[in-house]
């Protein structure tokens, strides 16, 4: 079903990219815009979970370097039925975590030096058991390529403004309406945002849930979430694109107004909530 999502959402991001593209340079921008969507949608599914782990520098690290974060992901992937997901570590204080890759077979797990550093073994169990609820439930393919088309939207929403302050002005009937381009630069990054939001907010709901499962302790992922969330404005994250704050298990980036209103996840109490009712209606807990 989540390939269907994925074929389908790729389908949505080629027909904005086309619009944007007709909007800023009439036939021949659709025209153009066209060969890079083609392009960019065979990328994409192939590669987007390298190109994020690489705008995050994150480098993998073996059972040597982190032997005890190997044993953690082991051991909750052989109880969820998965495959060894490929570890990487990202040189952020701000404690975070995002799962990533276009299958089981070929998924990842990213985590922060912050996240490490602040959290019990407990928590952190927590949130791999999370990350390992993104595979499981395959949200890691659409929720990657959403992020890296989303940043692609936002570099050409930006390319085109340049081009609009230094290419002067053509009367060449194949050019797009200026007013239309500007029109296409407000509306692509919102519909982008939007289109996150209805990815995102639904499955971390169910990434608990399923995390919550695997590692048999609601109240470790509870903790998690409120030194996650207590954290996130006192150590911002440093490097990165807003476009792929979904893939997080919180959101590393701040703001207030119209970002507050896109929030790429739903609020962490109401995440906590539903953990703590997961643990009166009797899920095992390990002690």
């Amino acid at each position: 079903m989540n390939r269907i999502k994925t074929a389908i959402f790729l389908a949505v991001f080629t027909a904005l990219f086309l619009w944007l593209g007709q909007a800023l340079g009439g036939h021949a921008g659709m025209v153009i815009a066209l060969v890079l969507a083609a392009a960019m949608n065979a990328g994409m599914y192939w590669y987007s979970d390298r190109i994020v782990l690489r705008m995050y520098r994150a480098q993998e690290i073996g059972p040597l370097e982190a032997p005890e974060l190997h044993g953690v992901v082991r051991d909750l992937a052989i109880r969820a039925g998965l495959p060894m997901p490929r570890i990487y570590l990202i040189p952020e204080a701000a404690p975070n975590a995002f799962a990533t890759g276009r299958s089981p077979e070929h998924s990842s797990i990213a985590v922060t030096e912050g996240l490490l550093s602040l959290l019990s073994r407990d928590e952190v169990t927590g949130v791999v058991a999370h990350e390992l609820g993104h595979i499981r439930n395959r949200d890691t393919l659409i929720m990657t390529v959403a992020a890296t088309l989303a940043g692609a939207l936002s570099h050409v929403a930006n390319m085109a403004i340049w081009g609009a302050f230094l290419g002067g002005h053509s009367e060449d009937d194949e050019r797009g309406h200026p007013a239309a381009g500007l029109l296409a630069l407000l509306i692509a990054p919102v519909a982008a945002t939007l289109i996150q939001m209805a990815i995102s907010r639904a499955r971390e709901f169910l990434a608990d849930e399923a995390g919550a499962s695997i590692s048999r302790n609601p109240m470790a992922l509870a903790s998690a979430l409120r030194k996650l969330e207590s954290t996130r404005h006192r150590i911002p994250i440093q490097h990165g694109n807003p476009a792929t704050a979904h893939l997080f298990i919180v959101n590393p980036f701040t703001g207030a107004g119209l970002v507050k209103l896109f929030s790429t996840h739903p609020p962490a109490e109401e995440r906590i909530a539903r953990l703590e009712s997961m643990v009166r209606g009797g899920v095992t807990v390990l002690v």
